[in-house]
């Protein structure tokens, strides 16, 4: 669904947009692409969109052409702001842009009320794992949010989605991103689609939290896993010595055998182990 206002690249060239490395910018001018992320976020009626590191408003102007209800956009870069202004014009009382950094917002705090909300993002390439992590880190489970439909490096989209039959890729943000959500790879996006074009391919991930997790205590269940997967090749009897406590024992009363190494154990077996570690943290 087209609107009309100016092409992206005429308003890029307008406002003197380059795009800038150090803000991890690459700007998406494929209509049909942005159409499809916006839509893969639907159903979009009576939804209260947050878009993170919008820039001229390529996805935003989908996501509104597609029929978002309401967009909160996040932009950190001042020199955006003047062509999300248009966007804003062209769709009355439905644009909202804050001007702020994403990893200092509390998201749940702008959406408020408004339900359903989801995300739905080209996330800036350079803090794209850290904003994840810190919702999925969240001490609030389920979040405010029903979806989370966000656009990564492909090599951090496979990280999110792998399992331990994919090793190479299996780390601690697969553990973390499957404990709280159900997550798949929707499709790729060609690093041409973009300007400057990346080095790399891109994916669209989608994430659905879980209404009821594994029972576990988030912040231990990071510091088992950064501890096993900071040492990804070491057995977890060495590896997780970085706790504090006797190894052997958590393995042991978790019912996991010394040899494993990180990437061998499952979901659930770094829940087991976190929720063995509570109480040996107490005493």
């Amino acid at each position: 669904m087209k609107d009309a206002l100016p092409p992206l690249r005429e308003i890029v060239a307008a406002h003197g947009l380059a795009a800038k490395k150090n803000l991890g910018q690459n700007f998406l001018f494929d209509l049909n692409l942005t159409a499809r992320i916006a839509r893969a976020a639907g159903p979009l009626a009576e939804a209260t969109i947050v878009e993170i590191g919008p820039g001229p408003g390529g996805l935003t102007r989908a996501l509104l052409a597609e029929g978002a209800e309401h967009v909160i956009a996040i932009e950190r870069d001042a020199r955006c702001l003047a062509a999300l202004a248009e966007i804003g014009a062209h769709y009355p009382g439905r644009l909202e842009v804050i001007e702020g950094d994403a990893l200092q917002t509390d998201l749940a705090a702008l959406v408020g009320h408004r339900r359903p909300a989801r995300i739905c993002a080209n996330l800036p390439y350079n803090i794209a794992t850290a904003l994840l992590t810190g919702w999925l880190e969240t001490k609030h489970w389920p979040p405010v949010f029903d979806r989370f439909v966000l656009m990564f490096q492909k090599e951090v989209a496979q990280r999110i989605v792998a399992t331990p039959r994919e090793r190479a890729d299996y780390g601690r943000l697969a553990v973390l991103a499957n404990w709280r959500c159900t997550t798949r790879i929707l499709f790729d996006v060609p690093a041409a689609a973009f300007t400057p074009p990346p080095k790399v391919t891109s994916a669209v991930v989608e994430l659905v939290p879980r209404a009821t997790p594994l029972p576990c205590d988030a912040g231990l269940l990071a510091a088992v896993t950064q501890a096993a997967f900071g040492q990804r090749r070491k057995m977890l009897r060495q590896s997780l010595k970085g706790l504090g406590i006797d190894p052997l024992v958590l393995l042991t009363r978790a019912g996991i055998e010394p040899t494993k190494r990180a990437e061998e154990i499952d979901v659930a077996g770094f829940v087991a182990l976190a929720n063995t570690l509570a109480p040996m943290r107490r005493t």
